[in-house]
């Protein structure tokens, strides 16, 4: 349980003038009047949720006031203060909260789950942490860009409980980035005591492990916020590092309204409210004659025409009229998908890991602002050799080793985009992704439908069996995250593909998870053209043609498919269709219309898979073209064994063999 002495609040105004005393009041009580307003609003059933910020003010005030308007804050639901402090428009905030079009999300999330980088804002999402790793993106931006700038993240002390906590401030830590790490200690998560959220006394205590400076304070208290965050804030603008600020305070109302507060002491309840951080603050400024009441009346008059007339227009404010072409439009971010062509005709045979490298090299030297990061990827070159020599080119900053922290960096280069940076991470191997899941799925993806963001981030992805690896090192996990809308996913089968893709997705500013199947590595050449091109995504390619079926599918698969064709002597289109996301179904229906059979190969397992996509996609378009059924082929639905026999068994390639025998037999 948080904890601070229940002795009467003191103030210490230190340099501060007269002009910023009362300033910083007018900043705590329009938050709190707002409130108030919302919550006869909620007993009238005018609006629908609320999360109470009373009672903690102070810590929101104090921080926005002590920074510049152009650093970055990171909030959550009970930083109201923030929002209010950086001049936002209410008649917008009270949109947002109604689910409105003039809402800074058009309706499409809740409450404080957007923000405005025109004012310097990046709200939450509802899995607690995730925005921590985005604060240390923007400062490393800043470190990057040479500029003196901090960036600010609250966190709940619930959310000190989740793994994104430990990686943020481990990956801050160790790139010594300028971050005030600020905790909202309220005493409850929810429902749950502090005393059953962890064992430490302090939060705070928790800074040394990292090696990070770490201080409590009293959240309650606007000046000892202020003045501390301030003070942390020019500190480190001179000599970057992070911390981590723990701010003591108290949740008056329930985590939402509906929750109540019946758990809580009311003993508790009643030490808290005597350290109201508006009330004490107020009588602080009469005592020293700094406030007069009629001053006082003036300012809550002025806030409240202000509150009436931003309420008016959001309630004027038409509902919502659902149009499924604009919400579809929204899912990405604006890109001209124009293809390059090579400068030049010269091409030389590369290998499809060399195809890899090179692109990456060029898209360096076209991209200034874009930053590599992964486990391993420096000096190292990466487990496969990808990045070797990077470093001596472009330098340590620029190429960055990682710790094992898939989520933090994914999360970092998410905040690298906030701040106009390009960011490739990759996975050693596509597996380890599930331990950064949530932030490509429910921050990358959504992050331009919710709130008009771009997230320019590519995700590299070394899958695939057929290498002896077992099933943490083999596995084809491509339909996660082409199930994901606002993902863009990509899957080349050749080497000209992989360079010209990976340019492609480098010049997308949309989140892009590049598969590389680990066994083309170094067992597929091809001539790649020497000079900077792009392949579309979204665009498929026919691999062969042929008149007899059709085969559908990417990867490894369309070597599988072409091998077979030889070896039985069929006669096929092969579709490659390089990107799973978005899909070319123009490409799929030219070639089923021509050879009137389907059959859709890929290596993941078959339940589940992109293949039961396909297929029901042929049969819902295409069904008066066929002439037999649309078959599925794929590895067993089991893990990827490691003996060689068991993965060879595992793998669909004679499986596929007999399929297409009973399909041209139909």
């Amino acid at each position: 349980m948080a904890t601070i002495s229940q002795a009467a609040m003191t103030y210490d105004r230190g340099d501060l003038t007269d002009d910023t005393l009362l300033s910083l009041y007018r900043a705590l009580l329009k938050p709190r009047m707002i409130e108030e307003k919302m919550l006869i609003l909620l007993r009238q059933g005018r609006i629908s949720k609320w999360f109470s910020g009373m009672g903690q003010e102070a810590i929101s005030v104090g921080c926005v006031e002590a920074l510049e308007p152009e650093e970055l804050m990171f909030t959550m639901h009970r930083n109201l203060g923030v929002f209010t402090s950086r001049q936002m428009p209410l008649e917008r905030l009270f949109a947002q909260w109604q689910g409105k079009a003039g809402g800074f999300t058009k309706g499409r999330d809740r409450s404080f789950h957007f923000g405005s980088l025109e004012h310097g804002i990046v709200g939450m999402i509802s899995h607690l942490g995730s925005q921590l790793s985005l604060a240390g993106g923007a400062a490393l931006a800043a470190r990057l860009a040479g500029r003196r700038e901090v960036a600010l993240a609250f966190t709940g002390e619930g959310a000190t409980s989740e793994g994104e906590f430990h990686e943020a401030l481990n990956v801050a830590a160790v790139w010594q980035l300028p971050v005030i790490f600020a905790i909202e200690n309220n005493g409850y998560g929810l429902s749950t005591p502090t005393r059953e959220q962890y064992a430490c006394e302090r939060l705070a205590d928790r800074g040394p492990g990292y090696g990070m400076r770490a201080l409590t304070i009293d959240g309650n208290n606007v000046l000892e916020v202020y003045r501390t965050v301030r003070r942390l804030a020019e500190e480190l603008r001179e000599k970057p590092e992070p911390v981590l600020l723990e701010c003591l305070t108290f949740r008056m109302r329930g985590h939402e309204e509906a929750s109540g507060t019946k758990y809580i002491p009311q003993s508790l309840m009643d030490k808290w409210a005597a350290r109201d951080p508006v009330a004490n603050y107020e009588h602080y400024l009469l005592q020293q004659g700094l406030l007069t009441e009629d001053a006082k009346e003036e300012m809550r008059a002025a806030i409240k025409v202000e509150l009436e007339t931003g309420l008016k227009k959001a309630f004027d404010e038409a509902d919502i009229e659902p149009q499924p072409e604009g919400e579809l439009a929204d899912i990405y971010a604006p890109h001209q998908t124009a293809e390059i062509r090579p400068a030049g005709n010269k091409a030389t045979e590369r290998r499809f890991v060399d195809a890899v490298s090179e692109g990456l090299r060029q898209a360096m030297e076209k991209h200034d602002r874009l930053v590599l990061m992964g486990q391993d990827i420096a000096e190292y070159g990466g487990v496969f050799k990808i990045t070797q020599g990077f470093v001596e080119q472009f330098g340590t900053e620029r190429v960055r080793n990682t710790p094992l922290c898939e989520s933090a960096i994914i999360g970092i280069g998410l905040g690298l985009s906030l701040r106009g940076y390009k960011s490739m991470v990759e996975m050693q191997f596509a597996d380890f992704v599930s331990c950064g899941f949530n932030q490509i799925v429910n921050n990358l993806a959504k992050l331009h439908y919710r709130w008009g963001q771009a997230a320019d981030v590519v995700i590299r992805m070394p899958t695939g069996a057929g290498v002896g690896a077992g099933p943490f090192h083999s596995q084809s996990n491509e339909a996660w995250f082409a199930h994901t809308p606002g993902l863009k996913v990509v899957y080349p089968a050749t080497p000209r593909d992989a360079k010209g893709l990976l340019l492609a997705a480098f010049d997308d500013p949309n989140p892009v998870l590049f598969f590389e199947h680990k066994a083309l590595y170094r067992s597929l050449s091809d001539a790649v053209p020497d000079d900077y091109y792009t392949v579309p995504i979204g665009r498929a390619r026919l691999a062969r043609e042929g008149d007899q079926l059709s085969v559908i599918t990417y990867g490894m698969g369309v070597h599988w498919a072409q091998r077979a064709c030889d070896e039985l002597g069929i006669s096929a289109d092969i579709v490659d269709l390089r990107s799973l996301l978005p899909l070319d179904y123009e490409a799929i229906d030219r070639s089923v219309q021509k050879t009137n059979k389907a059959i859709v190969l890929h290596e993941d397992t078959l339940f589940g898979g992109l293949g039961g996509e396909l297929a029901a996609y042929i049969g819902e378009h295409l069904f008066e073209h066929l002439d037999g059924p649309v078959l599925r082929v794929a590895s067993l639905d089991t893990p990827v064994p490691f003996a060689r026999a068991l993965e060879q068994q595992f793998l669909p390639v004679d499986r596929f063999r007999e399929a297409m025998g009973r399909l041209l037999a139909y």
